[in-house]
């Protein structure tokens, strides 16, 4: 296959749809904009966020603080409830949501140290608290950051 032998799927493209000329196009006189109108104007439309004069939302709503967008949102999980799976089972975020554990993965899991663990598992996450791998570690598990 050469490179001018390249086609568009049958049916795929259409052609480009030419407003404005003449009534027999079926789309002429105003175009397809209906009668007056700022909306049938030439530089017809509002810009993005205008209400209509009403004061807009993100004019009525405080600014205020600091929000960082980039920040990353952990799932949590305590260590005690660890103690729900089998010795030498690996626990990650699939394995919680599976056993409804954990109800959204959202951008990883993090391990913090409440609770005892007693069973000897590995344990994948993105993040550990330190109480949470020494403890994990105690129980003779592996805490892998993934």
């Amino acid at each position: 296959m050469k490179l001018h032998e390249l086609s568009p799927a049958k049916g795929s493209t259409s052609a480009r749809f030419r407003k404005g000329r003449g009534i027999a196009s079926g789309n002429g006189k105003t175009a397809g904009r209906g009668h007056k109108g700022q909306k049938a104007r030439s530089g017809g439309g509002v810009r993005p966020g205008f209400e209509g004069g009403q004061l807009p939302i993100y004019r009525r709503l405080p600014k205020r603080g600091f929000n960082n967008h980039f920040s990353k949102q952990y799932a949590i999980i305590n260590v005690g409830k660890l103690n729900d799976f089998e010795n030498g089972s690996v626990v990650n975020v699939e394995t919680l949501l599976e056993n409804g554990v954990l109800n959204k993965a959202l951008d990883g899991l993090k391990v913090l140290g409440n609770g005892e663990l007693t069973k000897k598992i590995t344990v994948e996450a993105a993040v550990f608290s330190a109480t949470a791998k020494e403890k994990i570690e105690a129980a003779g598990g592996k805490a892998q950051v993934i």
